[in-house]
């Protein structure tokens, strides 16, 4: 597994977990990676500090299955995060599915109408475009992103 830093057109930034070098680029390519908090599928690699591990008195001690079991430690502790993160965002958008009203094209609209009053306070979700949300977030309007298919292609 890999690890991204990575930034939307949005400057949203959030971490990315892949199998290899390939994965992101391949994901990157075809826009299957989402941001979390817009959606948007413009995603780039965000500048990320090296990361330096404590060094060892002689490294010539250092022995290849040293490394290697090391490297595969992290890989499955790597893998397990990743596949949480994927279940929670699963679980989150299956829970908005069944306990949510689904208003579909009309969010940004009803979503507003909650805002002012002129609609029950209630949970919905639907879509929006970029410039509806733009303006939600512009007059106060509370809502969550959440991505459209529970991030299963991130």
């Amino acid at each position: 597994m890999i690890h991204y830093q990575l930034k939307c057109c949005d400057e949203h930034s959030f971490d990315g977990w892949f199998r290899d070098s390939a994965a992101y680029e391949k994901q990157s390519a075809s826009g299957d990676i989402e941001c979390p908090y817009c959606g948007k599928t413009e995603i780039t690699k965000a500048p990320m500090a090296p990361s330096i591990g404590k060094a060892a008195d002689d490294a010539d001690t250092l022995t290849t299955e040293a490394s290697t079991t090391e490297v595969s430690t992290t890989e499955a502790r790597a893998q397990k995060v990743a596949q949480q993160i994927l279940e929670a965002a699963t679980k989150a958008r299956e829970y908005v599915e069944e306990n949510f009203e689904n208003v579909g094209d009309d969010f940004a609209d009803e979503a507003r109408a909650m805002h002012n009053g002129e609609r029950e306070e209630g949970g919905i979700y639907g879509n929006a475009t970029d410039a509806e949300e733009k303006e939600l977030e512009e007059d106060g309007v509370d809502f969550v992103r959440i991505p459209a298919n529970g991030g299963k292609n991130n």
